[in-house]
């Protein structure tokens, strides 16, 4: 079928009952990716997994909700985008079955909910420490939407590794029926991670938030190490994505890691215009704790920073202890 447009849960129950398994026996497996809209070519990637995961006899259905709950004082609630027409011509191009965008009073019919869900101290650590709430209203909001849509598989980014983290263990402690997929974070040419904010950079800003990703790169490839400034690392395009690796890593360990990615955040303070970091954490992907210097196994190198008004994360995966 044709990409339908859904606003409420009885909209989404209809669509959704019209795709059934073949000879009718079930229902279709529905996957949803969960999205606040302003989609882009990263979303385009997860709703392109979501379609290869159940089927072509499958049902896809794309969120689109700007959700107040996770937005604190000061930030940008009122100023995010929204795109529907263009959300829903990306959606359907991608295989989407339908964009379910509700309104607030479809998600929240009393107002602010009495009951919401906790991240706990993990929700505490990185964005949750500069976002103060931030993951308990995602939580509660993914929570909703995810028995909204009866999803049996929901598909996230990696860009967000602490929210995907978060959701999964948000699913394994409270026994949601959903697995929980997560889809490798798309980059631009220049290796800037796809984020519906970048249409906030100037060129200028843009140019220096590039230290992001170059700052990660050159942590985890032993040959960029010793190059001292942003500008002089090699385009991003050059190098491997984050499931590949050149150089060997060898035993290096934590510091050394951090302070690789911190070499090249510390020169692109001085661009015109600045960078200004919020944090840099080299962590254990279960708990987004810090990782001691001896650490072995798998760890998540996290980045947030400010270029002008607009704020910027990023994150790559490293195994480290051996060889990469």
């Amino acid at each position: 079928m044709s990409l339908a447009l859904a606003t409420s849960r009885a909209d989404l129950d209809k669509l959704q009952e019209r795709r059934a398994a073949p000879g009718g026996t079930a229902p279709a497996r529905t996957a949803a990716v969960l999205t606040m809209g302003a989609l882009h070519e990263g979303h385009a990637a997860l709703v392109r997994a979501a379609r290869a995961h159940v089927g072509p006899d499958g049902f896809v259905v794309v969120t689109v909700f700007v959700n107040p709950l996770q937005f604190g004082a000061g930030e940008d609630l009122d100023r995010y985008p929204r795109t529907l027409d263009a959300d829903l011509e990306v959606a359907g191009k991608a295989g989407a079955d339908a964009v379910f965008a509700p309104s607030a009073e479809e998600v929240y019919p009393d107002g602010a909910p009495l009951v919401t869900l906790a991240a706990g101290p993990m929700g505490e650590r990185l964005e949750g420490a500069s976002r103060p709430g931030h993951f308990d209203g995602m939580l509660t909001v993914v929570g909703k939407l995810l028995h909204l849509t009866r999803a049996d598989a929901s598909f996230f980014g990696t860009k967000d590794a602490q929210q995907l983290a978060l959701v999964r263990r948000m699913v394994r402690d409270l026994n949601f029926p959903v697995e929980i997929v997560g889809v490798p974070t798309v980059r631009e040419e220049d290796g800037l991670a796809l984020s519906s904010r970048n249409r906030y950079l100037s060129p200028a800003e843009r140019h220096t938030a590039l230290a992001l990703s170059r700052a990660l790169f050159a942590a985890r490839d032993a040959d960029t190490r010793d190059l001292p400034h942003t500008r002089d690392l090699p385009d991003a395009r050059d190098l491997p994505d984050a499931r590949g690796a050149r150089g060997a890593r060898g035993a290096r360990g934590a510091d050394a890691v951090r302070a690789d990615a911190r070499a090249v955040l510390d020169a692109a303070r001085g661009a015109l215009p600045p960078l200004t970091l919020d944090y840099l954490a080299l962590v254990d992907p279960g708990d987004f704790t810090e990782v001691p210097d001896g650490h072995t196994g798998d760890a998540v190198l996290a980045v947030a920073a400010r270029v002008g008004t607009t704020r910027l994360i990023d994150n790559i995966t490293l195994r480290l202890g051996a060889p990469q």
